[in-house]
């Protein structure tokens, strides 16, 4: 138990940094930048820049990107492409097993494409004008931000920290007791439904749901093409932070819904090949 809240801590204080930022960024531009068109012409580019800063390493990335989201600053095309391409904990975990450059290559692109080409795609399909929602969040929280854009941000940190470091620890005790033994035997990994379950199995919002996927892979209980699949629907703990944060709640099952399916697909399509 010991390990498991120790885990939890470190997990949970290392994303202190990427939501303090995400927040201030957000405050910033709801009070300094008055000309908010500039925004939306950047989203443009959005899903390329978000695809590239997903596959970094840990999930601080995506997660500041689901703030920017749920206020509208960034568009569902550029979320999705963070999440999908989110590198979270495999890249570690591939680099520390010593696993071959191009495997390490091979995954980091189909990430980075997948992303980046399906974010496009959803921004073409559904684009839509909507205006920042910041007010709404400030409103719910009762943050005050007019008195100090600093003490507001600060609020709005430990608000989503406490509840990430919540149920991260109730998450991490499930894995720890369940164990690895018994989550091998659920990937079925010779069957044509294993890509189903790994991507719904990805969608955990933890960090061990990307170490044990990538572990089962480097052992060879699942497939290459389910590893994919698991790895596309892994976004740490982003997704907890879209049920928190986001509204209305039929907008964040359409995320999972739509990240669901690109990750089965995926991985069905690299299995077949």
């Amino acid at each position: 138990m010991k390990e498991v809240i120790k885990d939890t801590l470190i997990d949970s204080l290392n994303l202190l940094p990427f939501l303090f930022v995400a927040f201030l960024l957000i405050e910033i531009i709801e009070h300094k930048i008055h000309n908010k068109k500039i925004i939306h012409k950047a989203g443009c580019f959005g899903p390329l820049i978000g695809s590239l800063l997903g596959i970094v390493p840990q999930c601080g990335f995506s997660v500041s990107v689901t703030n920017l989201y749920a206020t509208r600053i960034v568009s569902l095309g550029t979320l999705i492409a963070v999440y999908l391409s989110t590198s979270d904990e495999m890249l570690p975990i591939l680099i520390g097993e010593g696993a071959k450059i191009s495997l390490i290559v091979k995954v980091l692109l189909i990430k980075l494409l997948v992303g980046m080409v399906c974010g496009f795609l959803i921004d073409l399909l559904y684009r839509k004008k909507e205006k920042e929602d910041i007010e709404n969040i400030c409103e719910k929280e009762h943050c005050h931000c007019e008195k100090s854009l600093f003490m507001s941000t600060f609020k709005h940190t430990l608000h989503i920290f406490f509840f990430i470091l919540i149920i991260s620890f109730l998450i991490n005790v499930s894995f720890a007791y369940l164990g690895n033994e018994f989550l091998a035997k659920l990937f079925m990994k010779d069957s044509f439904l294993s890509p189903f379950i790994t991507s719904l199995f990805g969608l955990i919002p933890n960090c061990a749901s990307s170490v044990a996927i990538t572990e089962f892979y480097l052992n060879n209980t699942i497939t290459f093409g389910s590893m994919i699949s698991g790895l596309l629907t892994g976004s740490g703990v982003a997704i907890m932070v879209l049920f928190k944060i986001n509204r209305p709640l039929k907008d964040n099952f359409k995320i999972v819904g739509l990240i669901y399916m690109i990750g089965v697909i995926s991985g069905l399509i690299i299995n077949l090949c």
